[in-house]
């Protein structure tokens, strides 16, 4: 696993700019809660810090040039949590809508969310929609937030829309299912990063990101910042991506 202290980090060179900046970078937004138990405070802190650390990595992936952002807010089975900790985190994004919005809007990062909006309030999704409208102009950066999101359900969404749409078996493939998805609007992810030391990509963009380069670093999301964004590109840009064929390069061996 890669250790991304921050004095590991700044002795990593910074990513090359160009081909090798990804165009899409998805993000598991890991340990918010742990890092308020370091400090003796409750999980709800980390919350608050994490959607601070958010605000600050848009803009940072915006200046090294990465195009779409897409994290990872709420699982579909987050909901699993204790009641008082989803209620604050629904809370938590109604405050991070109002404090950030104008924000956000004038630093020309558009706004998407992707998920099951179902089961979260009115008042919550009316609250995106403004925040999807307020931002549909803007084109410095695409953030998608991922809210009651799971790989499987956006599989299990987009089939359910063939079946309603009496699409024939036979004309049902990959590309007719990508353009269903709930990221339809977005070229897949070049890089996948996980904050916060576990290394499992946790029911995140199961479709999308079947050959993302993957990324773990024990870094806690809430101190995740300029330099631990600078190693990770760096990372991906010593990357060979090949999806599944070889380096033009590459000498292949003669079968004996």
């Amino acid at each position: 696993m890669a250790d991304l202290s921050d004095a590991h980090s700044a002795a990593l060179p910074a990513p090359p700019s160009g081909g090798c900046v990804p165009r899409h970078v998805a993000l598991v937004m890991d340990g918010n809660g742990r890092w308020a138990k370091q400090r003796f405070m409750p999980r709800f802190f980390g919350h608050k810090q994490g959607v601070d650390a958010l605000v600050r990595a848009v803009d940072a992936f915006a200046d090294r040039g990465v195009q779409y952002l897409t994290v990872f807010a709420f699982s579909s089975e987050n909901w699993k949590r204790p009641s008082e900790e989803v209620s604050g985190l629904m809370g938590l994004v109604l405050v991070a809508v109002s404090k950030y919005l104008t924000k956000l809007a004038g630093d020309g990062v558009r706004i998407r969310i992707v998920g099951d909006r179902s089961a979260v309030s009115d008042k919550l999704r009316s609250a995106w929609e403004h925040a999807e409208e307020m931002t549909r102009e803007n084109t410095r950066i695409t953030l998608a937030v991922a809210f009651n999101y799971g790989g499987r359900w956006d599989i299990l969404q987009a089939c359910r829309k063939a079946l309603s749409e009496g699409l024939p078996a036979q004309a049902l493939d990959e590309a007719w299912l990508a353009q269903h998805m709930a990221l339809s609007f977005a070229p897949d992810p070049d890089l996948f990063i996980r904050t916060g030391g576990e290394m499992r990509i946790s029911n995140f963009l199961l479709w999308q990101a079947a050959y993302s380069e993957l990324f773990f670093t024990d870094c806690l999301w809430p101190d995740f910042g300029p330099a631990q964004i600078d190693a990770a590109l760096a990372a991906y840009a010593r990357r060979d991506r090949r999806f599944g064929a070889i380096h033009p390069n590459q000498v292949v061996p003669e079968s004996t």
